[in-house]
């Protein structure tokens, strides 16, 4: 049986993600036996569009959104509110928030410009309670990837990590916690990892050539790193990036990364590969996944277990 304190710290590193505002009675007795985290998400069919719904866009308003999140901070007054809001893909704030500026408009603005653009995003996000980005993107799409499809900032690694760079600049500069996705980079899949156990079989220095967008987020002082949610055979041809020993040593050591690593949703058939969520969640743990303060876990499931 866990002690009330490791009870704590299981709810503690769980980030539960709930696709609409209506989750304060399910959210409320984790966040009063030690959660600390909740991701407002989307649903499937607005994760595909890469839009929010019209239902959303007419029922949620600012004070809406507000309210529930003042209601929660009630009782968990350090709460951390994470949304997905990439810059070229799914922006979760969209109606609530300054949309952030469309990739061809990011291209032609100065390093400087586009870092008071995801500003100004970031400082609305910040006025209704939101304290996490699941962003920026930082994966350089050359191949075919129906996952990251319409959410990528181009095939360049040096244009992404530009644009990687000055997205994390502003939206910390507000703030707001940045967490650059995912980790190694995934330039081609054959299928959606969410839905199929799929693993990338890019050659480890191509996909190494690819990862300057990361380090150009590392060196911009982004907190967070999101490792992805498939196998990289180059590194790991067994484990997905976010249960693999091999994969974040290389975010620690070669990379030089010191703040905290998010995993990716855990309960991805790429990423369970046959295992329970609950020894997918572990495999992640002893994987090293605990930097700064805590692992997050993008997920639902665990926390069901937990409440």
């Amino acid at each position: 049986m866990m002690t009330s304190s490791l009870d704590q710290d299981a709810r503690a590193i769980l980030l539960p993600a709930f696709d609409s505002l209506d989750f304060a009675d399910v959210l409320d007795p984790f966040l009063g036996k030690g959660g600390c985290s909740v991701l407002i998400g989307e649903t499937r069919a607005e994760y595909v569009a890469r839009n929010m719904s019209q239902e959303r866009l007419a029922a949620e308003t600012p004070a809406v959104f507000q309210a529930v999140i003042e209601k929660l901070k009630a009782r968990c007054p350090e709460l951390i509110v994470a949304v997905d809001q990439e810059m070229g893909g799914i922006q979760r704030l969209q109606g609530l928030a300054p949309d952030l500026p469309e990739l061809e408009d990011a291209a032609g603005l100065s390093d400087d410009a586009l870092a008071d653009r995801c500003f100004t995003t970031a400082v609305a996000a910040r006025k209704l309670g939101v304290s996490m980005f699941l962003a920026p993107i930082a994966d350089v799409i050359d191949g075919r990837n129906s996952w990251l499809q319409g959410r990528t900032m181009g095939p360049d690694a040096e244009t992404v990590a530009r644009l990687v760079s000055a997205y994390v600049k502003g939206v910390q500069r507000a703030g707001i916690t940045a967490v650059t996705k995912h980790f190694p980079g995934f330039n081609n899949l054959d299928a959606d990892p969410a839905l199929v156990d799929v693993s990338l079989q890019t050659t480890r220095d191509h996909i190494l050539a690819n990862t300057l967008p990361f380090t150009a987020a590392i060196a911009a002082g982004t907190k967070a790193v999101m490792t992805g949610p498939a196998p990289v055979a180059a590194f790991d041809a067994t484990n997905a990036a976010s249960t693999s020993a091999t994969v974040i040593a290389l975010l620690k050591e070669q990379f030089g990364f010191k703040g905290l690593i998010v995993s990716d949703d855990l309960d991805s058939p790429a990423t369970l590969r046959g295992q329970s969520l609950l020894e997918t969640a572990i495999a992640s743990l002893n994987a090293g996944a605990i930097s700064c303060l805590s692992l997050v876990v993008r997920t639902l499931t665990p926390f069901a277990t937990l409440s």
